[in-house]
């Protein structure tokens, strides 16, 4: 029979193991209402998706280095700073494919925008963590 303590010890053990990818949903969620707003905003003002897109991607860059490099991956370096912007434009380019992609389904951009941001939220944590964070051994 399994005992409290050794169930607490398996919890915590596994916390810790995902606390990194844990610290990136948090983080992702402010980042990701921060840049969907921007990309809102300018959809509003009657920017092309494509446009609006590209301002949020370029605004969030900044914000999103911050936030994810010193709070999920620790890590403060500015020298990462351009590994990050190429994710970046990489994600720029997946996000207008499945935002064009999604447009067959639905004739909502929003929805279409919001649909791809999750996707690119996944992407983004793996190739953060292993291209722009990785540590060294």
């Amino acid at each position: 029979m399994v005992k409290r303590n050794q169930v607490n010890s398996l919890l915590l053990f596994s916390l810790n193991k995902h606390r990194q990818f844990c610290l990136f949903i948090a983080v992702g969620v402010l980042n990701t209402v921060f840049g969907y707003s921007v990309f809102s905003l300018f959809i509003f003002c009657g920017l092309h998706y494509i446009w609006a897109a590209f301002f949020g991607t370029c605004l969030g860059i900044i914000f999103n280095f911050r936030t994810i490099g010193g709070i999920v991956f620790k890590n403060h370096n500015y020298r990462l700073f351009f590994k990050f912007l190429c994710v970046y434009g990489f994600l720029y380019v997946i996000n207008i494919t499945l935002i064009k992609l999604t447009l067959f389904i639905t004739s909502n951009v929003y929805i279409a925008g919001a649909i791809a941001v999750v996707i690119c939220a996944l992407i983004s944590y793996v190739l953060n963590k292993h291209l722009v964070f990785a540590r060294k051994i």
